[in-house]
């Protein structure tokens, strides 16, 4: 039988994408191996957002090129962002891979490694970044079982300065709802209790379809509550929201939705005034803010989790003690913090004033300590409390502890529940009692609560 092993890179929109090549390979016949010696192909779906995530991805080619030796390994494939952003220079200095997929090739792997098997000897495939899966589109989740990331979108309609996305994966192209509902039915008909809900900027979503056509009904409103009404998720998590667009109707939705997580994964990058118009974001200082209060006003519950850019061309020290002061006066749920870094091909790769890797790390430095405080002690404002938190499995340290998140955790980015006290299966959605806190993590014990007594809207 045919063996294949799958690295992916980078984000979850790219992970979707190496789950699509996962289905399709697995239709054609292809056993998925955990261990990459076991397989004689490997794919390395590859991140090209920023140097740290570009370094990684050829870490880890060479890493795999290396399996070659042993005889084993017959196809080393590279696909996803940095392939299509560098395609030539990639081609020409990695030998050791065989095949080269885009980011606009890699729903038809299968096809390709026909082709290969059957004496093809072309090696590189690329093409525009236009493909949108369908509800047909075969998919393994590689999530556990109770949760999935359901991509809504590709691209993206807005041109901040420092981001190179639109260079490598296009324009927004939104999907019909329809589609997304069937997937999302789907999924949760497999045992997806979380989905998460991800793209480019959520609040774009359907633009481009109005746009094309008047009559459109694809929203962002609209898509929330066809899912929360029909997808059957217990939990629907909407992850990167633009301030500008988080309106008063979607806050009432997601207020009055019992499945619609009160979780706000909204990227900021900064709150000077010139230095948002210098990154080409479109709120000003006092727009922001008015968001931030009719979200706490709305639903006091809610978390807020954000990110900033610090030591972006041209910034002064008054206008990162501007960030600074914001970040302790807003005191965030999560915040996470970016050194800027060139990017090729963008407008701020040209700009004057680039700031020093010395002065971007103390600016970086500065933010997080503040944030530690603030994060440590709304950590330990929940010890007492009792949360619903969904079962992960055992703790990556050690079994003798569960981990697992509130609803106001997102997977991967956000910290963990570890339970010393109480026992439960993967997956299950367990009352658990905060008996400690961390910085970022908390720790508690399971209550003797049966599961389908739970309610699963945690107002912390």
């Amino acid at each position: 039988m045919k063996t294949v092993h799958f690295v992916s890179l980078g984000c979850p929109k790219n992970l979707v994408d190496t789950e699509m090549m996962l289905g399709a390979l697995g239709r054609d016949g292809y056993k998925i191996v955990e261990n990459a010696e076991e397989a004689d192909t490997v794919i390395v779906n590859t991140c090209g957002f920023i140097d740290e995530a570009k370094k990684e991805s050829v870490e880890k080619i060479l890493e795999m090129s290396e399996l070659k030796k042993t005889g084993k390994l017959k196809n080393l494939v590279v696909a996803g962002c940095l392939t299509q952003r560098y395609k030539d220079e990639l081609v020409e200095g990695l030998p050791e891979a065989d095949l080269f997929l885009g980011s606009g090739s890699f729903q038809n792997i299968d096809k390709i490694l026909r082709d290969r098997e059957q004496g093809s000897k072309e090696k590189k495939f690329f093409n525009l970044p236009t493909y949108l899966q369908e509800e047909s589109t075969p998919r393994i989740n590689s999530q556990p079982k109770h949760r999935a990331y359901l991509k809504i979108s590709e691209g993206c309609k807005k041109r901040c300065a420092f981001c190179a996305i639109p260079l490598i994966r296009g324009n927004l192209q939104s999907r019909k709802i329809t589609g997304i509902l069937g997937e999302a039915k789907l999924l949760v008909a497999g045992g997806v209790k979380e989905l998460l809900i991800i793209s480019h900027d959520f609040t774009d979503f359907g633009w481009d379809l109005k746009k094309a056509d008047a009559g459109a009904k694809e929203s962002p409103v609209e898509l929330l509550r066809v899912l929360s009404e029909e997808s059957g998720a217990q939990w629907i998590r909407v992850l990167y929201l633009y301030p500008d667009g988080i309106t008063p109707e979607m806050i009432e939705l997601i207020k009055t939705r019992q499945n619609l997580v009160k979780y706000f994964d909204m990227p900021l990058q900064h709150i000077n005034n010139e230095m948002l118009k210098s990154m080409n974001r479109r709120m000003t200082h006092e727009e922001i803010s008015v968001v931030l209060t009719n979200i706490r006003r709305e639903i006091p519950e809610a978390v807020i989790r954000t990110q900033f850019i610090v030591g972006f061309p041209g910034e002064t020290e008054e206008q990162f003690q501007e960030l600074l002061a914001f970040v302790k006066e807003q005191e965030f749920d999560r915040v996470g913090c970016f050194k800027y870094s060139i990017e090729e091909g963008t407008k701020a790769g040209s700009m004057a004033g680039q700031i020093s890797e010395e002065i971007k790390e103390r600016r970086f430095q500065a933010l997080m300590a503040a944030q530690r405080k603030i994060s440590r002690r709304k950590q330990k404002e929940l010890i007492g409390r009792v949360l619903p938190v969904v079962v992960e499995g055992f703790s990556d340290e050690t079994e003798l502890l569960l981990q697992g998140r509130t609803s106001q955790q997102a997977p991967e980015i956000d910290g963990m529940v570890y339970i010393n006290d109480g026992v439960a299966k993967t997956g299950e959605i367990v009352m658990v009692e905060i008996t400690d806190a961390h910085d970022y993590d908390l720790v508690g014990r399971i209550l003797p609560t049966r599961a389908k007594e739970i309610t699963l809207e945690a107002r912390v």
